[in-house]
C-alpha cells in the first residue's frame, strides 16, 4: 500500500486533509555529487508479535497485461503460485482482488541483473554506487522510502530495455529516475533544479527533461510496481494489526521498522537482489527479524521459495549486526509520526565490502563436494 493510495482512501471517506507550504530548510547540507565518489542473525521482535551512450527508444522487454484470474493462477514466468490471500478482510476493497493484482504486477514488472550483459561497460559496483547517492539525495530531500524504491526499479528496469549504455550516463539516468518517481510519490516533490543542483554540473535540467521522456517511453509508462518497501511495510503492518483494526493506519514500532529497512536497504544495492521477487526479497528480509510461521502467514510464501533468498542474505544480515543499529531520526517539517517512512543513508558501500568479505570467506571455508575432489596417491 503506497503513502499516496493511503491518502486517496482517506479523501474519499471525506477526511480533513491539512494543507501547507513545505518550505525546503536553508541550511541543508548539499549531497555529494556522484562524480566524487569512488566509481569503481540478531532477532527482533515487533511488539505484540511473536516472534543508469547510446540510448534505445523502445518499449519494455517482457511486459505483459496484469492477469485477472482467480488467486490459485500459476504465475509460469516465475513459476511461483499466488496462494490464497493473506490480506484481512477489507473495508474498501475485495482482499482476494487486491492480492492477486499485486502479486501480479511481479509477473508484470519484471527486473533481472541479466542487463549487465547487454552493458560490457558497467560493473555491478557502478549500480551499487549509484543507488547510495540515490539514497543520499533521498535524505537531503527528505524523501520517502518507496520514493528510492521507484527510483531503482526504473532504473533497473529501464537498463533492462537498453544496450551499451555508457557509464558516464548512469547519473543522469539515475537522477532521472528519481525524478520521476518524486513525482509520482511525492506530495511536494523537488523541483528540477534542485535534483540538477545536486550533480554539481554533471546533468543539466534540459539533459534531465529529456532523459526523462527517454524513460518513460522505454517502461511504457508502467510507473506503479509493488516494491520492495512496500511488500515489506504491507508485511509489517499484518504481522502487527490486531482485530478488527485499519489496514492503512500503522500500527508496528517505528523503531523496530527503521532497522528492518536498514538491511533491506544494503540489500537492494546488491545486483544480486534482482534474482529474487520483491515480495519474496521482502519476506526474506523479515525472516531475520520474525518467527517463519509469522512471515509465512502474512506473505502466503512457503519456506521452499524463501530459503534460497533468506540463505544468500547471510552474510548481510551478520554484517549489519556488527555495526551501531539504525536510529530512527527526526527531520524538519515531518510529522512524527511520518520520520519512519524518510529514506536515510549509511554507509552502505562500506557494508556492502564487508559482505563481499564475508562471502568470500563462506566459499574458502566451503570444502568442495566428493565429485570436485582429487584423489593424491
Amino acid at each position: 500500500m503506497t503513502r499516496r493510495s493511503s491518502h486517496l482512501h482517506k479523501r474519499s471517506e471525506n477526511a480533513l486533509i491539512q494543507k501547507g507550504k513545505i518550505t525546503r530548510q536553508s541550511n541543508r547540507r548539499k549531497a555529494q555529487p556522484l562524480s566524487k565518489l569512488q566509481c569503481e542473525k540478531n532477532q527482533l521482535v515487533l511488539e505484540g508479535v511473536a516472534r543508469p551512450c547510446v540510448l534505445i527508444e523502445t518499449p519494455e522487454k517482457g511486459i505483459g497485461e496484469i492477469c485477472d484470474e482467480p488467486s490459485h493462477v500459476t504465475l509460469t514466468s516465475r513459476e511461483v503460485v499466488v496462494q490464497p490471500t493473506p490480506l484481512p478482510a477489507l473495508s474498501w476493497g475485495c482482499s482476494e482482488d487486491v492480492w492477486v493484482k499485486m502479486v501480479g504486477k511481479e509477473q508484470k514488472y519484471t527486473h533481472s541483473k541479466s542487463f549487465l550483459q547487454q552493458h560490457p561497460r558497467i560493473q555491478p559496483r557502478m549500480r551499487s554506487i549509484l543507488l547510495d547517492w540515490l539514497v543520499e539525495v533521498s535524505e537531503v530531500y527528505t524523501l520517502h522510502r518507496q520514493t528510492f524504491y521507484l527510483a531503482q526499479d526504473y532504473f533497473d528496469r529501464f537498463m533492462l530495455t537498453q544496450d551499451d549504455v555508457d557509464k558516464g550516463s548512469l547519473q543522469l539516468i539515475g537522477i532521472t529516475c528519481l525524478f520521476i518517481a518524486s513525482k509520482m510519490e511525492e506530495i511536494y516533490p523537488p523541483k528540477l533544479a534542485e535534483l540538477a543542483y545536486v550533480t554539481d554540473g554533471a546533468c543539466f535540467e534540459d539533459q534531465i527533461l529529456q532523459m526523462e521522456l527517454i524513460i518513460l517511453k522505454a517502461l511504457n509508462w508502467n510507473l506503479c510496481p509493488e516494491t520492495p518497501v512496500s511488500w515489506l511495510k504491507l508485511y509489517i503492518q499484518m504481522a502487527s494489526m490486531s482485530d478488527n483494526s485499519d489496514l492503512l493506519e500503522p500500527q508496528f514500532s517505528q523503531d523496530v521498522y527503521v532497522q528492518i529497512t536498514q538491511l533491506l536497504d544494503l540489500c537492494i544495492l546488491s545486483i544480486n537482489s534482482l534474482d529474487f521477487q520483491y515480495r519474496v526479497l521482502a519476506a526474506s528480509v523479515l525472516c531475520h527479524f520474525l518467527h517463519y510461521e509469522t512471515v509465512q502467514k502474512v506473505s502466503g510464501l512457503s519456506w521452499d521459495v524463501l530459503q534460497p533468498c533468506v540463505d544468500w542474505m547471510a552474510p548481510f544480515v551478520e554484517t549489519v549486526a556488527r555495526f551501531d543499529r539504525a536510529l530512527l531520526k527526526d527531520f524538519v517539517k515531518v510529522k512524527p509520526e511520518d520520520r519512519h517512512n524518510i529514506q536515510t543513508h549509511a554507509d552502505y558501500i562500506m557494508l556492502l565490502d564487508e559482505v563481499s568479505h564475508r562471502e568470500m570467506e563462506s566459499q574458502l571455508l566451503t570444502p568442495p563436494s566428493s565429485t570436485e575432489k582429487t584423489l593424491t596417491h
